[in-house]
């Protein structure tokens, strides 16, 4: 899927979920070179580009890792979020090599019970005007 205009590496998270915000954090500590713009799945950008996959906009179990215009989803996501960070995080990329077959319902057995897990988030990330600057516009 192209994305046109906005942004060409993006990372969209679900901005309730522990796990996905840690995504988040994650990301955006470790990508020093700030090769990702980000943006909540619950955003008009988020929902816009969920709407487009043909993914759901209200429950999301995956979130998206756009490289060159290019979508990844799932555990592939991770993946290619790991290949575009410096250093020995790379490693971790070699989770995109895993036959389908086994990575999918990985995935989807944590996605499926991340709430149940981990929680939710009880207030939204209220970003200052240096975190707001690595946000896609209409990304938050």
């Amino acid at each position: 899927m192209k994305q046109g205009h906005h942004d060409r590496n993006l990372i969209v998270f679900d901005g309730e979920c522990v796990l996905c915000s840690g995504f988040f954090r994650f990301m955006l500590r470790h990508d020093r070179n700030r090769v990702f713009r980000f943006a909540t799945a619950q955003s008009p950008l988020g929902q816009r580009l969920y709407a487009q996959l043909g993914l759901p906009t209200q429950d999301f179990e995956t979130n998206l890792v756009i490289i060159n215009g290019q979508t990844h989803q799932k555990l592939d996501a991770f993946a290619a979020a790991m290949r575009a960070l410096p250093g020995g995080w790379r490693m971790l990329s070699v989770c995109r090599f895993l036959p389908r077959f086994a990575k999918n319902p990985l995935y989807h057995l944590i996605a499926r019970n991340r709430f149940r897990l981990l929680g939710r988030h009880d207030t939204c990330l209220v970003p200052d005007q240096a975190l707001r600057s690595r946000f896609a516009p209409d990304g938050f």
